[in-house]
């Protein structure tokens, strides 16, 4: 990423990073732990927990690295950046409709609270992470004209 990157481009390769990794992390723990046991017999709650939390912290700790990196008044928005952001948020945001209708239809059917868990935290981290690849795409390619 070099100077030529807007603040809000250098936020969405965090934010994609972050996603991509906190969940690739929570799923390793999840997995391994399920080694000698069920995989809905796992203790899933705390490393769910631990990798929304740190996430949520190096989120914070990165924006704040790069706020201090960049020149003065650099966070400002333009009309393409409001467009984008606009155009990634709207892109994520339809995977926790998905995520939403398919725990929503999980609890309905009474499935174990870990699938239903599960499928909301996915919904989160890929919103995160597809929004962020719009972002990026946008910003690179631009925003598709339907």
């Amino acid at each position: 990423m070099g100077a030529n990157v807007s603040y809000q481009e250098k936020s969405a390769w965090i934010m994609l990073v972050l996603a991509v990794g906190t969940y690739a992390g929570y799923a390793a723990v999840v997995w391994q732990r399920a080694r000698n046991v069920a995989l809905t017999e796992v203790a899933y709650v705390s490393p769910m927990l631990w990798a929304i939390g740190i996430s949520i912290l190096l989120s914070i700790i990165a924006h704040i690295v790069i706020g201090a990196f960049s020149p003065k008044g650099e966070d400002r928005k333009d009309q393409r950046d409001r467009e984008i952001g606009r155009f990634g948020e709207y892109t994520g945001q339809s995977f926790l409709v998905i995520g939403a209708i398919a725990a929503l239809g999980l609890a309905m059917a009474e499935v174990e609270y870990f699938w239903i868990a599960n499928v909301l935290a996915l919904a989160f981290f890929l919103s995160a992470a597809v929004g962020s690849m719009a972002k990026l795409s946008a910003y690179r390619v631009g925003i598709p004209r339907w």
